[in-house]
């Protein structure tokens, strides 16, 4: 039976695949197709790496948030918006909105003192 054991460990893959580290750009040499570092360091601080660009690139959505203090998902699915969310969802400066409504590109409805647009005028506008 132990024989057995020696058999089969004996007869294990001996793959050796150069490769270069994706952390640190040396040379090693890989015992499986997958691996990507060349040691648990590099995979380590390249984990930590990722983790800290995510966090730093959701940070940055949540401040542009902050700053425009409108929720884009929000603007998306309301039926009428005032300029400022025209503005933001069609990317442009409020000038050119109100350039777009004096030549009558984009029709408008007042509301008391408010411009409201209807989101079908600008669907129709872009198709």
């Amino acid at each position: 039976m132990l024989q057995y054991y020696i058999t089969l460990y004996k007869m294990s893959s001996n793959i050796t695949i150069p490769k270069i580290c994706l952390h640190c750009n040396n040379g090693f040499i890989a015992k499986t197709t997958v691996t990507k570092f060349c040691s648990h360091k590099c995979a380590s601080q390249a984990y930590k790496l990722k983790v800290k660009l995510e966090k730093t690139q959701k940070a940055q959505v949540q401040e542009y948030n902050k700053s425009v203090g409108i929720d884009m998902e929000l603007i998306q699915t309301k039926e009428f918006l005032s300029i400022k969310e025209t503005c933001l969802l069609l990317g442009i400066s409020r000038m050119s909105l109100y350039r777009y409504i004096k030549n009558n590109t984009i029709t408008t409805s007042k509301i008391g003192g408010k411009v409201i647009i209807k989101k079908q005028v600008l669907n129709s506008l872009i198709n």
